[in-house]
């Protein structure tokens, strides 16, 4: 770290938060006077302290030393003032004032390298999830997209959950899915996991073969990098989608991952029946175990499809986030809309923290023909 960097680490430019310091100015006042005032028995300088450890809770460390000067003058004038500054009565308050604030000082210094810290490990979190999540566009071929991803740690944008989306001949395919565990051994097999999606899903026209080919990937993973003490514990839940630009059938493959709600015009909401295979490296599963199930997506629907660390949100009470009720309150709304009223409904429901990753995608087929040039992902 430069000079500069460091100078300006210190020295905090001017904020409105700063107003605040006349809190602390005002102490330091109104404590010398009364101290002056009051009997000479009397002695409230030892409360100047508290002016510093005030401003440490709104000011960094330049300001709150200033401070903490302050109360060590205020208390000499106080000793100057009666003419005992050079008593061992008067010169130990200095001191032990010095003392105090020169710790509040310290403890300043460091909350904000803790800060600087978690500033850049969110700096990393964020661009970790641009890499491996590429940013959903909000049309992709003639569908209007929108994702969202709530991570369950405070300092990390990204978990185990993940999504993807690619065009393919005549249509696009997105896949979402949730990697059992946490930290970075699940992300690692979600990186791993959505860049075979990328690959595998122009390489095999039906999706029972690339359900197979996403099995084999995870399973040659967990082969190299499993934890010896996680043997046969981890797995991956996906769903995968094949939509088409004509017609109304979407086709599914599920391997163990929730059915997606289909959201249709006046909050008619429904959840598809479908034939899960088993989750991704529990087993060695061939293309013929894996079903394709058809769902009808009209045009006006919308497939809103999820992990579970939604419908496994609970409040205070554990009770589960009624997530079909919720949905069917925003059916008309567009999918940026309806994931942003989902956001706050469900963070409302878990008073603002979850205790498992989730993600959502949206999903909406227009009223007509969109004149939107297809992106190509």
């Amino acid at each position: 770290m430069g000079l500069r960097e460091r100078f300006t680490g210190w020295w905090e430019p001017w904020r409105p938060g700063h107003a605040l310091l006349a809190i602390p100015l005002l102490l330091i006042i109104v404590i010398t006077v009364v101290d002056i005032l009051v009997p000479e028995d009397v002695h409230l300088g030892p409360l100047l302290v508290i002016a510093p450890a005030i401003t440490a809770s709104f000011a960094g460390p330049a300001l709150t030393a200033v401070i903490g000067l302050l109360t060590v003058g205020a208390q000499a004038f106080i000793g100057l003032h009666f003419g005992v500054l050079a008593s061992r009565n008067v010169l130990v308050q200095i001191v032990a004032l010095a003392a105090l604030s020169s710790l509040v000082v310290f403890y300043c210094i460091l909350r904000d390298r803790r800060r600087r810290e978690l500033a850049q490990v969110r700096s990393v979190a964020e661009a970790a999830q641009h890499v491996l999540l590429w940013p959903l566009p909000d049309w992709i071929g003639p569908l209007r997209v929108a994702s969202l991803y709530l991570a369950a740690e405070d300092e990390a944008q990204i978990g185990g959950d993940l999504y993807a989306a690619t065009r393919v001949d005549g249509g696009t395919r997105i896949m979402i899915g949730d990697v059992r565990g946490k930290g970075l051994a699940a992300i690692g097999e979600a990186a791993l996991l959505l860049g075979a999606f990328r690959e595998a899903a122009h390489r095999h026209t039906a999706l029972p073969a690339l359900a197979a080919a996403l099995e084999e990937s995870v399973t040659r993973y967990q082969a190299d990098f499993e934890p010896a003490d996680e043997a046969g514990e981890r797995f991956v839940t996906a769903l995968l989608l094949e939509i088409p630009d004509q017609g109304h059938i979407t086709h599914m493959t599920s391997c163990g991952h929730p059915a997606p709600l289909l959201l249709s015009p006046a909050h008619a909401v429904t959840a598809p029946s479908l034939h899960p295979a088993p989750p991704l490296g529990v087993n060695s599963t061939a293309p013929a175990d894996y079903t394709i199930d058809v769902v009808t997506f009209e045009a006006g629907d919308t497939l809103l499809v999820y992990t579970d660390g939604v419908i496994e949100a609970r409040d205070r009470e554990g009770n589960f986030y009624p997530f079909a009720e919720r949905a069917a309150q925003w059916t008309d709304n567009s999918p940026e809309a309806l994931l942003h009223h989902i956001r706050r409904d469900l963070l409302s429901h878990t008073g603002g923290r979850l205790d498992d990753d989730a993600a959502l995608i949206a999903i909406h087929r227009p009223l007509g023909r969109s004149s939107r040039k297809m992106h190509p992902l």
